[in-house]
C-alpha cells in the first residue's frame, strides 16, 4: 500500500499546485476545472489501491485477477467521472480539465517507479540477494 499511499499524495499535491496556477488567468472556473480534473485521477487511483489491498494472492492467477478487476473498475469510475463532470459542469475550462487529469494520470503511470520501503528494509537486513 505505501507505493500507492506516496503516488496518491503526489496525485493531490499536483492537483492543487494546477488549481492554483490555473485561478490565476481562468479564475474559479479554471479552478474548479483542474481540481476535478484531477480529483478523478485520485479518486480512481484510490478505488484501485482499495481493490489490490483487499485480494487474497494465493497463486499468480489470484494476482492477475485482483490487478485485471482493480483495473477495470479504475477505468469504469474514470468514464463515469469524464461524463458527469463534463456533462454536468458547463462552465468548465476543457484545456485545463484534460491538462490536470493527464498530470495525474501520468503520476499514477509512476508508481511502478515507487519501492516498498518494507522490502527496502528486509533487502539490507538480509544482505545482497
Amino acid at each position: 500500500m505505501r507505493p500507492f499511499r506516496i503516488v496518491l499524495v503526489w496525485q493531490l499535491i499536483a492537483t492543487g499546485a494546477l488549481t492554483l496556477v490555473a485561478a490565476l488567468p481562468w479564475g474559479k472556473d479554471g479552478a474548479l476545472s483542474a481540481a476535478l480534473g484531477g480529483a478523478i485521477n485520485v479518486a480512481a487511483g484510490a478505488a484501485y489501491a482499495w481493490i489490490v489491498s483487499r485480494g487474497k494472492a494465493r497463486s499468480a492467477g489470484d494476482v492477475l485477477r485482483t490487478m485485471f478487476r482493480a483495473e477495470a473498475a479504475k477505468i469504469l469510475l474514470i468514464v463515469a467521472m469524464l461524463w458527469l463532470a463534463m456533462a454536468h459542469y458547463r462552465a468548465m475550462v476543457h484545456g485545463v480539465f484534460l491538462g490536470s487529469f493527464l498530470v495525474t494520470l501520468l503520476i499514477f503511470a509512476a508508481a511502478i517507479a515507487v519501492r516498498d520501503g518494507q522490502q527496502d528494509k528486509t533487502a539490507r537486513v538480509n544482505g545482497p540477494q
